[in-house]
Protein backbone atom coordinates (compact mmCIF):
# COMPACT_ATOMS: atom_id res chain seq x y z
CA UNK A 1 0.00 0.00 0.00
CA UNK A 2 1.99 3.18 -1.35
CA UNK A 3 1.77 6.58 1.00
CA UNK A 4 1.90 9.09 -1.43
CA UNK A 5 2.30 12.87 -0.27
CA UNK A 6 0.22 16.10 -2.20
CA UNK A 7 3.32 16.62 -3.74
CA UNK A 8 3.80 13.03 -5.60
CA UNK A 9 0.48 13.42 -6.65
CA UNK A 10 0.70 16.33 -8.18
CA UNK A 11 3.89 14.68 -10.20
CA UNK A 12 1.83 12.24 -10.97
CA UNK A 13 -1.11 13.98 -12.50
CA UNK A 14 0.09 16.79 -13.59
CA UNK A 15 -2.58 18.77 -11.20
CA UNK A 16 -1.40 21.55 -9.12
CA UNK A 17 -1.78 20.59 -5.13
CA UNK A 18 -3.52 23.81 -4.82
CA UNK A 19 -6.34 22.25 -6.87
CA UNK A 20 -6.35 18.96 -5.52
CA UNK A 21 -6.73 20.30 -2.03
CA UNK A 22 -9.72 22.34 -3.31
CA UNK A 23 -11.48 19.35 -5.51
CA UNK A 24 -10.56 16.99 -2.57
CA UNK A 25 -12.55 19.85 0.37
CA UNK A 26 -15.44 21.25 -2.26
CA UNK A 27 -15.90 17.56 -4.28
CA UNK A 28 -14.93 14.92 -1.54
CA UNK A 29 -12.97 13.51 -4.83
CA UNK A 30 -10.05 12.24 -2.39
CA UNK A 31 -10.18 10.66 1.29
CA UNK A 32 -6.57 11.32 2.78
CA UNK A 33 -5.13 9.85 5.90
CA UNK A 34 -3.17 10.55 8.60
CA UNK A 35 0.08 8.73 10.05
CA UNK A 36 0.49 8.09 13.81
CA UNK A 37 2.62 11.29 13.81
CA UNK A 38 -0.57 13.27 12.15
CA UNK A 39 1.09 13.59 8.92
CA UNK A 40 -1.36 13.72 5.77
CA UNK A 41 -0.74 11.26 2.61
CA UNK A 42 -2.78 9.45 0.28
CA UNK A 43 -3.00 5.79 -0.51
CA UNK A 44 -2.96 3.89 -4.06
CA UNK A 45 -6.80 4.21 -4.23
CA UNK A 46 -6.58 8.24 -3.76
CA UNK A 47 -3.36 7.98 -6.68
CA UNK A 48 -5.71 6.19 -9.25
CA UNK A 49 -8.68 8.59 -8.64
CA UNK A 50 -6.60 11.60 -9.25
CA UNK A 51 -5.26 10.36 -12.47
CA UNK A 52 -8.83 9.14 -13.89
CA UNK A 53 -10.02 12.64 -12.79
CA UNK A 54 -7.23 14.56 -13.70
CA UNK A 55 -7.72 13.10 -17.73
CA UNK A 56 -11.42 13.08 -17.84
CA UNK A 57 -10.99 16.93 -17.07
CA UNK A 58 -8.41 17.73 -19.27
CA UNK A 59 -10.83 16.10 -21.80
CA UNK A 60 -13.28 18.94 -20.63
CA UNK A 61 -15.80 17.26 -18.54
CA UNK A 62 -16.31 19.44 -15.66
CA UNK A 63 -14.72 18.57 -12.39
CA UNK A 64 -18.39 19.07 -10.59
CA UNK A 65 -19.76 16.23 -13.24
CA UNK A 66 -17.03 13.93 -12.62
CA UNK A 67 -17.38 13.94 -8.76
CA UNK A 68 -21.04 12.43 -9.38
CA UNK A 69 -19.95 9.63 -11.27
CA UNK A 70 -19.47 6.13 -9.72
CA UNK A 71 -15.65 5.07 -9.78
CA UNK A 72 -16.34 2.18 -12.11
CA UNK A 73 -18.12 4.55 -14.10
CA UNK A 74 -14.54 7.11 -14.39
CA UNK A 75 -12.74 4.07 -14.92
CA UNK A 76 -15.30 2.83 -17.98
CA UNK A 77 -14.92 6.77 -19.13
CA UNK A 78 -11.02 7.05 -19.05
CA UNK A 79 -10.81 3.37 -21.02
CA UNK A 80 -12.98 4.78 -23.73
CA UNK A 81 -11.44 8.15 -24.43
CA UNK A 82 -7.68 6.55 -23.98
CA UNK A 83 -8.49 3.80 -26.71
CA UNK A 84 -10.93 6.15 -29.16
CA UNK A 85 -8.71 9.73 -28.87
CA UNK A 86 -4.81 8.02 -28.43
CA UNK A 87 -4.07 10.63 -26.02
CA UNK A 88 -0.62 9.84 -24.47
CA UNK A 89 -1.86 10.91 -20.25
CA UNK A 90 -4.93 8.37 -21.23
CA UNK A 91 -2.53 6.04 -21.92
CA UNK A 92 -0.23 6.61 -18.98
CA UNK A 93 -2.20 7.06 -16.30
CA UNK A 94 -3.81 3.42 -17.08
CA UNK A 95 -0.07 2.40 -17.06
CA UNK A 96 0.24 3.91 -14.01
CA UNK A 97 -2.82 2.36 -12.06
CA UNK A 98 -2.09 -1.21 -13.31
CA UNK A 99 1.23 -1.15 -11.98
CA UNK A 100 0.41 0.05 -8.83
CA UNK A 101 -2.58 -2.97 -9.26
CA UNK A 102 -0.38 -5.53 -10.89
CA UNK A 103 -2.88 -5.86 -13.35
CA UNK A 104 -1.38 -7.67 -16.38
CA UNK A 105 -4.13 -7.80 -18.73
CA UNK A 106 -4.80 -3.77 -18.31
CA UNK A 107 -1.39 -2.85 -18.47
CA UNK A 108 -1.01 -5.30 -21.71
CA UNK A 109 -4.03 -4.27 -23.36
CA UNK A 110 -2.91 -0.27 -22.59
CA UNK A 111 0.31 -0.76 -24.96
CA UNK A 112 -0.71 -3.36 -27.31
CA UNK A 113 -3.82 -0.22 -28.00
CA UNK A 114 -1.22 2.77 -27.94
CA UNK A 115 1.05 0.63 -30.19
CA UNK A 116 -2.02 0.09 -32.39
CA UNK A 117 -2.54 4.04 -32.69
CA UNK A 118 0.96 5.12 -32.55
CA UNK A 119 3.23 2.16 -33.65
CA UNK A 120 5.61 1.09 -31.40
CA UNK A 121 8.34 3.89 -31.91
CA UNK A 122 5.90 6.72 -31.17
CA UNK A 123 4.49 4.44 -27.88
CA UNK A 124 8.56 4.13 -26.70
CA UNK A 125 8.63 7.72 -27.06
CA UNK A 126 5.26 9.30 -25.62
CA UNK A 127 4.45 6.83 -23.35
CA UNK A 128 6.80 4.13 -22.04
CA UNK A 129 9.29 6.57 -21.69
CA UNK A 130 7.30 9.31 -20.18
CA UNK A 131 5.35 6.63 -17.91
CA UNK A 132 8.82 5.54 -17.03
CA UNK A 133 9.81 8.79 -15.97
CA UNK A 134 6.71 9.55 -13.80
CA UNK A 135 7.16 6.68 -12.18
CA UNK A 136 10.49 7.11 -11.07
CA UNK A 137 9.53 9.25 -8.49
CA UNK A 138 7.86 6.24 -6.65
CA UNK A 139 10.91 4.15 -6.60
CA UNK A 140 12.98 6.82 -5.30
CA UNK A 141 10.36 7.84 -2.40
CA UNK A 142 9.74 3.38 -1.83
CA UNK A 143 6.13 3.67 -2.78
CA UNK A 144 6.64 1.00 -5.13
CA UNK A 145 9.04 -1.84 -4.95
CA UNK A 146 11.14 -3.76 -6.52
CA UNK A 147 8.47 -5.99 -7.59
CA UNK A 148 6.23 -3.31 -9.40
CA UNK A 149 9.71 -2.11 -10.88
CA UNK A 150 9.99 -5.92 -12.01
CA UNK A 151 6.38 -6.37 -13.45
CA UNK A 152 6.67 -3.22 -15.48
CA UNK A 153 10.50 -3.70 -17.33
CA UNK A 154 9.38 -7.50 -17.85
CA UNK A 155 6.11 -6.76 -19.56
CA UNK A 156 7.43 -4.05 -21.51
CA UNK A 157 10.34 -5.93 -22.09
CA UNK A 158 7.90 -8.86 -23.65
CA UNK A 159 6.59 -6.01 -26.24
CA UNK A 160 9.72 -4.83 -27.48
CA UNK A 161 10.93 -8.49 -28.03
CA UNK A 162 7.92 -9.64 -30.08
CA UNK A 163 8.18 -6.34 -32.25
CA UNK A 164 11.45 -7.34 -33.24
CA UNK A 165 11.07 -11.25 -33.26
CA UNK A 166 8.39 -9.63 -36.67
CA UNK A 167 11.13 -7.45 -37.82
CA UNK A 168 11.60 -8.55 -41.34
CA UNK A 169 15.71 -6.99 -42.37
CA UNK A 170 16.76 -6.47 -45.48
CA UNK A 171 20.66 -5.85 -44.85
CA UNK A 172 22.14 -3.73 -47.88
CA UNK A 173 25.77 -4.36 -49.07
CA UNK A 174 27.64 -1.61 -47.49
CA UNK A 175 25.35 -1.15 -44.75
CA UNK A 176 27.04 -0.46 -41.39
CA UNK A 177 26.90 -2.93 -38.61
CA UNK A 178 25.89 -1.86 -34.73
CA UNK A 179 26.72 -3.44 -31.84
CA UNK A 180 24.59 -3.34 -28.48
CA UNK A 181 25.82 -4.00 -25.35
CA UNK A 182 25.69 -3.18 -21.26
CA UNK A 183 28.36 -3.61 -19.13
CA UNK A 184 28.92 -6.16 -16.64
CA UNK A 185 27.00 -5.56 -13.79
CA UNK A 186 24.35 -3.69 -16.05
CA UNK A 187 20.89 -5.34 -15.98
CA UNK A 188 18.64 -2.25 -16.76
CA UNK A 189 17.32 -3.48 -20.91
CA UNK A 190 15.03 -1.67 -22.06
CA UNK A 191 16.45 1.34 -23.79
CA UNK A 192 19.13 -1.16 -25.36
CA UNK A 193 16.54 -3.21 -26.83
CA UNK A 194 14.51 -0.06 -28.04
CA UNK A 195 17.73 1.21 -29.54
CA UNK A 196 18.47 -2.70 -31.16
CA UNK A 197 14.52 -2.01 -32.61
CA UNK A 198 14.89 1.20 -33.75
CA UNK A 199 18.21 0.55 -35.88
CA UNK A 200 17.10 -3.05 -37.29
CA UNK A 201 13.91 -1.00 -38.48
CA UNK A 202 16.65 1.37 -40.61
CA UNK A 203 17.62 -2.31 -42.01
CA UNK A 204 21.26 -2.25 -40.41
CA UNK A 205 22.59 -5.24 -39.07
CA UNK A 206 22.59 -5.46 -35.39
CA UNK A 207 24.91 -7.49 -32.92
CA UNK A 208 22.89 -8.02 -29.67
CA UNK A 209 24.77 -8.82 -26.96
CA UNK A 210 22.51 -7.26 -24.25
CA UNK A 211 22.96 -7.46 -20.41
CA UNK A 212 26.26 -8.00 -17.93
CA UNK A 213 28.72 -8.05 -20.85
CA UNK A 214 32.71 -8.98 -19.71
CA UNK A 215 35.08 -6.40 -21.10
CA UNK A 216 36.69 -9.49 -22.86
CA UNK A 217 33.79 -10.76 -24.68
CA UNK A 218 33.36 -7.18 -26.03
CA UNK A 219 36.73 -7.15 -27.46
CA UNK A 220 36.35 -10.55 -28.89
CA UNK A 221 33.66 -9.71 -30.17
CA UNK A 222 34.26 -6.66 -31.88
CA UNK A 223 38.02 -8.07 -33.07
CA UNK A 224 36.04 -10.45 -34.92
CA UNK A 225 33.13 -8.00 -35.77
CA UNK A 226 35.00 -4.94 -36.68
CA UNK A 227 31.49 -2.88 -36.18
CA UNK A 228 31.39 1.00 -36.92
CA UNK A 229 29.08 1.53 -34.34
CA UNK A 230 28.73 0.75 -30.74
CA UNK A 231 25.95 1.82 -28.15
CA UNK A 232 25.62 1.33 -24.20
CA UNK A 233 23.51 2.41 -21.47
CA UNK A 234 25.16 3.05 -18.25
CA UNK A 235 21.78 3.10 -15.84
CA UNK A 236 23.75 1.57 -12.54
CA UNK A 237 27.14 0.88 -13.21
CA UNK A 238 30.03 1.54 -13.39
CA UNK A 239 30.08 3.34 -9.94
CA UNK A 240 30.19 7.23 -9.88
CA UNK A 241 33.86 7.35 -9.50
CA UNK A 242 34.27 5.03 -12.13
CA UNK A 243 32.68 6.25 -15.36
CA UNK A 244 35.46 8.44 -16.69
CA UNK A 245 37.71 5.14 -16.51
CA UNK A 246 35.32 3.48 -18.09
CA UNK A 247 34.62 5.87 -20.38
CA UNK A 248 38.63 6.36 -21.82
CA UNK A 249 38.79 2.30 -21.85
CA UNK A 250 36.28 2.29 -24.43
CA UNK A 251 37.84 5.03 -26.40
CA UNK A 252 41.26 3.99 -26.11
CA UNK A 253 40.49 0.08 -26.81
CA UNK A 254 38.17 0.60 -29.49
CA UNK A 255 39.28 3.63 -31.25
CA UNK A 256 37.91 3.79 -34.96
CA UNK A 257 34.38 2.73 -33.75
CA UNK A 258 31.59 5.80 -33.22
CA UNK A 259 30.45 4.65 -30.10
CA UNK A 260 27.04 6.14 -28.39
CA UNK A 261 26.04 6.15 -24.62
CA UNK A 262 23.22 6.95 -22.73
CA UNK A 263 22.19 6.61 -19.26
CA UNK A 264 22.00 8.66 -15.72
CA UNK A 265 25.46 7.22 -15.18
CA UNK A 266 26.58 9.11 -18.19
CA UNK A 267 24.88 12.65 -16.84
CA UNK A 268 27.60 13.80 -14.98
CA UNK A 269 29.02 17.54 -15.25
CA UNK A 270 32.97 16.83 -14.58
CA UNK A 271 32.75 14.15 -17.73
CA UNK A 272 35.11 13.89 -20.23
CA UNK A 273 34.29 12.24 -23.52
CA UNK A 274 36.63 11.25 -25.50
CA UNK A 275 36.68 12.25 -29.50
CA UNK A 276 34.80 8.78 -30.42
CA UNK A 277 32.70 9.02 -27.58
CA UNK A 278 29.14 10.60 -28.38
CA UNK A 279 26.89 11.46 -25.15
CA UNK A 280 22.98 10.81 -25.92
CA UNK A 281 20.88 13.08 -23.68
CA UNK A 282 17.67 11.78 -24.68
CA UNK A 283 15.49 9.09 -26.34
CA UNK A 284 14.95 12.67 -29.33
CA UNK A 285 19.21 12.73 -29.85
CA UNK A 286 19.07 8.56 -30.36
CA UNK A 287 16.38 8.92 -33.43
CA UNK A 288 18.03 12.02 -34.76
CA UNK A 289 20.35 9.89 -35.46
CA UNK A 290 18.79 8.29 -38.43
Amino acid sequence: MGHYSIKELEHLSGIKAHTIRIWEQRYSILSPKRTDTNIRYYDDQDLKTILNVSFLNAKGIKISKIAQMESKQISQKVQELSEDSGQFSGHINLLISAMVDMDEEVFDKTISTATLQLGLRDTFLHVIYPFLNKIGVLWQTGNISPAHEHFVSNLVRQKIIVAIDGQVVRRQQGNPTYLLFLPEGELHELALLFMNYVIRSHHFQVIYLGQHLPFKDLEITYEHCRPAYMCTVLTSTPDRDQVQAYLDKLSNRFPEATIYICGAQVQYDFLVFPRNIHLLRSVQEFLALF
